[in-house]
This record gives C-alpha cells, sequence and structure tokens, in this order.
C-alpha cells in the first residue's frame, strides 16, 4: 500500500505495467534497496527524502530555537585558547577575580531580564558577537550592495586597506551605540538585530568582513528598529545620524536585505530568548559581566511590581484563549456543568 506495489498481484498480470516498461527503461528510478521480483520497483518514502531537523536546524539557527548561534561558535576558539592560556600561567581571569557573589547578607542583582535587557550591557554583547563574526570568518564573500567603498557611508576617503583590516570590538561598539543613542532604540531591538544578521549570513550564503560589517549592521538595524518598535524610525531619520547617506541608497539597501531574508522577518519568542541568554553566555566568557546592584528596598518593590505586571498579563491571556475557545482537558477543572436535555 502507499508508495509500494502488493505483492498479492504479479507484474506480469497488470496490463499497465507493460505500458510503463518503456518509460521504466528510459527514466529509471534510483531506489535505496534491491529491486525484489515479487514486489516491482521500491518507491522511496516521502520522509526519507526529507531533510532531517537536526540539519535543517544546523542550516538556520536564527529559525530554529534548539539550533546553536553562529556567533556563539565563531567564539569559542578565542575562548578556548584564553582557558588554556590561563592554564598555562596558572592565572586566574582577571574577571572572576572581581565578580560578585551573593551571600547570607546581600543578593547581588542585575536589572537585566529576557523582557528587558539592559541596554548598554546588550550593545557591547552584541558587538562582540559582531566581532567575532569578523574576526573568525571562513571567507570573504559580500555583495555590492554592501560594499562600503561602493557605497560609502561618509564623503571621507575609504582607506585602501579597507577590505583588509578588521575592526576593534569598541570601533564595533561606538557604530552600533551611536545609532541606538540618535535613533532612541530599545535593547530588545538590538537583540533582533542579531537575528536578522546572522539569518542574512545564512541565507545570502555569505561573510560579515572589514568591507561590509557596517553596511550590513546598519540594514539589520533598520529593520529591526521597523518590525520591533512601534514608532519604527524613518529611513530619512538615519539619513540625519548618516549625513553623507542617501534615502535612495538607504530604500535600495533595504529592499536588498529583505529579499536576501526572502521576507522572513518573523522572529519567534523561543528564537529571541535563545539568542538572549548566549549573548549572556558570551559575556561571562568574555568578562562582559552585567552590572551588578545590591538588592534593597526600593528595588525589590520594583521587582515584585514587574512580577505581578506579568502574572497580570498572563491571566489576561488565559481568560481570552478560555473565551475563544474550551477544549477537553480544560473541561476537566469545570463543574455543575448543565446537559441541555432536547
Amino acid at each position: 500500500m502507499g508508495g509500494s506495489v502488493s505483492c498479492c498481484i504479479s507484474p506480469g498480470e497488470s496490463p499497465k505495467v507493460h505500458r510503463r516498461e518503456v518509460e521504466l527503461e528510459e527514466c529509471p528510478i534510483t531506489t535505496t534497496e534491491d529491486v525484489s521480483e515479487d514486489t516491482g520497483t521500491y518507491l522511496q518514502h516521502i520522509s526519507d527524502r526529507e531533510l532531517p531537523d537536526e540539519l535543517a536546524q544546523e542550516a538556520n539557527p536564527s529559525d530554529h530555537p534548539r539550533a546553536s548561534t553562529l556567533f556563539l561558535n565563531k567564539s569559542q576558539t578565542d575562548v578556548r585558547e584564553k582557558r588554556k592560556s590561563n592554564y598555562l600561567n596558572h592565572q586566574m581571569s582577571p574577571g572572576l577575580l572581581t565578580k560578585k557573589y551573593s551571600s547570607c547578607s546581600t543578593i547581588f542583582i542585575d536589572d537585566s531580564t529576557v523582557s528587558q535587557p539592559n541596554l548598554k550591557s546588550t550593545i557591547k554583547c552584541v558587538a562582540l558577537a559582531i566581532y567575532y563574526h569578523i574576526k573568525n570568518r571562513d571567507s570573504n564573500r559580500s555583495l555590492d550592495i554592501f560594499d562600503e567603498k561602493k557605497h560609502p557611508l561618509t564623503r571621507e576617503k575609504v582607506p585602501d586597506d579597507y577590505s583588509v583590516v578588521d575592526p576593534e570590538h569598541k570601533l564595533i561598539y561606538r557604530f552600533i551605540r551611536t545609532l541606538f543613542s540618535s535613533a532612541q532604540l530599545t535593547a530588545e531591538c538590538a537583540i533582533v538585530t542579531l537575528v536578522y544578521l546572522e539569518r542574512l549570513l545564512t541565507y545570502a550564503e555569505m561573510d560579515i568582513c572589514p568591507c561590509n560589517w557596517k553596511r550590513i549592521v546598519l540594514g539589520a538595524i533598520l529593520l529591526a528598529s521597523k518590525v520591533w518598535d512601534d514608532q519604527a524610525v524613518w529611513n530619512v531619520d538615519y539619513c540625519q545620524i548618516l549625513k553623507d547617506i542617501t534615502v535612495e541608497d538607504m530604500n535600495e539597501m533595504e529592499r536588498h536585505f529583505l529579499e536576501l531574508l526572502q521576507f522572513n522577518i518573523n522572529v519567534p519568542a523561543s528564537v529571541y530568548a535563545k539568542y538572549y541568554f548566549d549573548l549572556r553566555s558570551l559575556a561571562d566568557e568574555n568578562n562582559l559581566s552585567f552590572p551588578l546592584e545590591p538588592l534593597n528596598n526600593k528595588r525589590a518593590q520594583k521587582l515584585e511590581a514587574i512580577s505581578r505586571l506579568c502574572e497580570d498579563k498572563y491571566k489576561d491571556l488565559c481568560k481570552s484563549a478560555m473565551k475563544r475557545s474550551v477544549s477537553v482537558d480544560n473541561l476537566v477543572g469545570i463543574k455543575n456543568t448543565h446537559a441541555v436535555l432536547s
């Protein structure tokens, strides 16, 4: 049944098989098993031809929550070298010596959460992720629309070695911080920017390198601000920040960016959370810890208010879901259900 021929009927008894013999000889079917005389030609099941989930996740880490992020894999080489160097020198990392730990009398917490990340720390981590992308890139595959020499962001002359010298982490951080502070963007927008950047590298099969990193980051920020923020920044506003760029250039870059993303701008909550926690892991491995402050009464009341607000939102969502539809599982808790007799 299905994709295989029943063994109850011999191939010689069906006239349809004789009519198809010439076609089968001209276009042989590739099989994964030996062809049996009793069962006829074996047709491969569709599930055997589909790409396994693990391979699909590895190909698109910005779409699947269980796939490892690209920037975290890129940073592992440098992290292992740092650990090896510290082990050989019998010295602890300076960041571990200054790390604060909670005690019975004092509790240290940071204000960064997955729903409300710390802006400055998040931008630093995103800039570090981009730095590792550039430093540990596989090759220099790029597109003309992102080439800074063909589409300069400033009127200043582009250096001759612009495509060779890798930018430092501080330079990337200052570039992103300038755009975020001028456009008043949020920390969540920075995480979505990194998601779009890695999705572009995966879909377009290109690399972020010294010659294109500024325009790729600018395009990702431009798209993330429009998708995430309710009051998006217009392209002409970025021309006020970057004085020498034109609106036509911004529009063209945005159009190419969307086409390379195949217009896939959806960021699931699970993917967003994965990138947030991977950025925190990247910060811990590179001594970029989020600012810790002792817990006092004022901060405790603030955290309690935020928790109560999130709990109320969750209850409202549950109530609205119950109003739309009631499943059989939810009927277990309902008592005194009235039956309608006709």
